[in-house]
């Protein structure tokens, strides 16, 4: 017996993460007349996956895992559910770390989530297994165009989520968040590390909680970045994420249609309607004009402004960092963003950037132990001020240093260059090497 192209007389294998979507998934397959064998690689799993046929293993446990899954006679396997990164001193390991070492380290190592997720794909197709999207297995979840509650959005709001959707599409590159916060025009909040939850919280906290009488305004707007690996990285939202949009004092929550998974559906939209929030699953469109900009940014020359100069892969960070606010021209004002190894830990359009840099350095990347100091770098975007308390946060939050999109300011006060150096930071100033032919470099 087949369904949707997959033989169910053998059954699926799921590795489940944390939240409720590995549940729904197996009830799916279960209604379909199918079986599931789960693997679960979070303590905090779905409760009701105790109903199917489980095993809990730690990450680390590599073998196991396989073990498990070739055992059952799986071929096909789903990747779902959350994941936080470990600290890679404290997991358990087994014999299969060692045997598949080589692999391990590509995928500790792949770079940010994108990166990290390709190569698990990669490894468990190397192994044997057929990596399916959840929205193959269980297509009742994927959130079709149009509205999931009797409100849609505005002409305005429609604006403000092609707009969000833009901001994601520009910054997808960059291997950044998700989703963006647009209200009335205006670029509000851009998920990085942090994830959307968070974001939220964020929002709410910087606008104070929505007590029920003030004008909802604004739109959380959610889709993949360009090159996204679909099979194990489909955005989705919850019940959950629309408490925390009322929270945020949000007007709306918009996806993209076909796109975008829908967990716990009928209680996200009756929770939906309860706190007046719409949820529309939006389709692609003309987005609003935007002014290129990263590629001059790529390759920016660096003058170092202190003591100190950064290492090849610290300036690789930096450039990266413009690149990616560089990208924002034209979509938003100038900002800041907080950048290691290659990944942007945080990117914010016009926010504090103490707070940035402290929410930032809060997550570990993938592969990274406790024992590393000076990690990370601090870019301002061009006409971003700098001053001496930017100097003394980055210090006492251990970054390495900070570089300036052509900001004029730090070129000429020698207390800035002073603390920097006392601070055992590098200070830099990029300036594309095209406005340098042009003769357009700042003073």
């Amino acid at each position: 017996m087949t369904a949707f192209g997959f033989d169910l007389a053998r059954p699926i294998g799921l590795l489940a993460g944390n939240g409720s979507l590995p549940g729904e998934i197996a009830r799916a397959v279960h209604a379909r007349g199918g079986r599931v064998r789960i693997v679960a690689i979070d303590k905090n799993v779905d409760k009701d996956l105790a109903a199917f046929d489980l095993t809990h293993v730690g990450l680390g446990q590599i073998e196991r895992i396989l073990t498990t899954f070739r055992s059952a006679g799986c071929r096909e396997l789903v990747i779902v559910g959350g994941v936080s990164r470990p600290d890679i001193s404290r997991l358990k390991l087994d014999f299969g770390v060692i045997r598949h070492l080589p692999d391990v380290l590509r995928v500790l190592y792949s770079g940010g989530d994108d990166g990290v997720l390709r190569a698990v794909v990669r490894f468990f197709e190397a192994k044997g297994f057929q990596v399916v999207s959840p929205s193959e297995i269980a297509p009742e979840l994927v959130v079709g165009a149009g509205p999931l509650t009797a409100v849609a959005p505005s002409v305005a709001e429609t604006q403000d989520i092609l707009l969000g959707s833009s901001v994601v599409k520009a910054l997808g590159v960059y291997d950044i968040g998700q989703a963006v916060i647009v209200s009335d025009g205006k670029l509000i909040a851009i998920e990085a590390a942090e994830g959307t939850d968070r974001m939220l919280a964020r929002v709410a906290l910087m606008r104070g909680r929505s007590d029920g009488t003030r004008v909802a305004k604004g739109v959380l707007v959610k889709r993949p970045k360009p090159s996204q690996e679909m099979r194990v990285d489909l955005p989705a939202i919850g019940p959950a994420t629309v408490t925390r949009a009322a929270e945020a004092g949000l007007a709306g929550i918009s996806v993209l249609a076909g796109m975008t998974l829908a967990a716990q559906r009928d209680e996200l939209t009756a929770r939906a309607v309860a706190v007046g929030v719409f949820v529309y699953g939006f389709t692609e469109g003309d987005p609003p004009p935007r002014v290129p900009g990263p590629s001059e940014w790529a390759d920016a020359i660096a003058q170092a402004l202190g003591r100190y100069a950064p290492s090849q892969s610290q300036l690789a960070d930096v450039r990266r960092g413009a690149a990616a606010l560089g990208s924002l021209a034209g979509l938003a004002h100038a900002g800041a963003a907080v950048v290691n190894r290659g990944y942007v830990l945080g990117l914010d359009p016009a926010g504090d950037v103490g707070e940035l840099i402290e929410r930032s350095v809060r997550f570990k990347q993938w592969g990274e132990g406790r024992l590393r100091r000076r990690m990370g770098v601090l870019v301002l975007g061009e006409k971003r001020q700098v001053d001496l308390g930017t100097i003394a946060q980055a210090r006492a939050l251990e970054l390495a240093g900070v570089g300036l999109m052509e900001t004029a300011q730090a070129t000429t006060d020698e207390a800035l260059v002073r603390a920097a150096n006392d601070a055992r930071l590098f200070l830099i100033r990029l300036t594309p090497s095209v406005r340098l032919a042009r003769g357009e470099a700042g003073a």
